[in-house]
């Protein structure tokens, strides 16, 4: 499975009485396999995940691959704190045709790295797909540590990669130095998008994605072309928003922000709030000045 330089952990859009809008699902899935997504994430953190019953993960999961049919991979969000449950979620993506799956940390119970390994490796070598490990201790209250990650790596074939949102960038980079150069290091927080690229790793599962998607891809590219200027330009000019971004609790601002491009998707399910106005305001002058800098780094670009 090649999910390429940009998954976005894909937001899940509610109606006003708090029913999945699969019409508006459907805009956001080709509006991000048009604006430089590489892969989708389907109820992962961002979709609000907790909130969805069993039913809705599994349909969102079947509604997304129908509705990218084959154009970019498909990853499923099926983990979970219990091992049975993540099998049987897994079971149902694989089922439903997802091209892979991620397992989140077990949190709550938070289990040592003993725990860890064998919950991992019991859901892969339950299903067939590749399978991406997803480290975000903030969350989790758990860390995958990096000698744990390189294990799986290494005795389990289909743990392809992980997501890493530890923010720890020695961890990172301890995990690239010792496994495989197939198994895939992403970022799982956007702002180290850049940081991790360079010292190796394979790209970022984004939020950011969902709304500049084309320009993370543009800084990417220009590392890769060795113009690296360009590309701490961008990356530079992308960290005031992603701050933005995560100001208040992950999903209410990337769904504040994707009204701009005309998506309703405004709702949020409790405990998640709608941004107040202040807040709202506040993103606005944010929005409105990346929106200047990215006129210039754009231009920049084509030269």
């Amino acid at each position: 499975m090649n999910i390429g330089r940009i998954g976005t952990a894909m937001i899940t859009p509610f109606k006003k009485d708090g029913t999945i809008n699969y019409p508006e699902l459907e805009r956001i899935i080709n509006h991000l396999i048009d604006n430089g997504t590489d892969a989708i994430i389907a109820c992962g953190t961002t979709s609000e995940n907790p909130t969805m019953s069993t039913e809705e993960k599994i349909e969102v999961v079947r509604f997304t691959v129908e509705k990218v049919a084959g154009r970019i991979p498909v990853i499923a969000g099926t983990g979970d704190n219990e091992t049975a449950y993540s099998i049987m979620m897994t079971h149902n993506a694989e089922k439903n045709g997802a091209d892979g799956i991620m397992l989140v940390t077990p949190y709550y119970n938070k289990p040592n790295q003993r725990g860890m390994y064998a919950h991992f490796k019991t859901i892969a070598k339950e299903t067939s797909l590749p399978v991406m490990l997803y480290n975000v201790p903030g969350r989790t209250g758990a860390n995958i540590a990096a000698e744990t990650a390189i294990a799986l790596s290494r005795d389990v074939e289909n743990i392809t990669c992980i997501k890493e949102a530890s923010g720890n960038l020695d961890q990172m980079g301890d995990i690239i130095e010792n496994v495989e150069p197939d198994f895939k290091v992403y970022s799982g927080d956007d702002g180290l998008t850049l940081p991790l690229y360079a010292i190796g790793g394979a790209g970022v599962i984004s939020v950011a994605s969902h709304v500049v998607g084309s320009d993370m891809q543009l800084m990417l590219k220009a590392f890769d072309e060795g113009n690296h200027e360009l590309a701490a330009k961008i990356h530079r000019a992308l960290l005031p928003l992603v701050r933005a971004l995560f100001a208040q609790p992950n999903p209410s601002p990337i769904k504040y922000a994707m009204t701009k491009l005309g998506f309703d998707t405004l709702d949020v399910r409790m405990p998640m709030m709608e941004m107040l106005p202040e807040e709202k305001a506040a993103f606005d002058q944010i929005w409105d000045t990346y929106q200047e800098k990215a006129k210039h780094f754009r231009e920049l670009a084509v030269q």
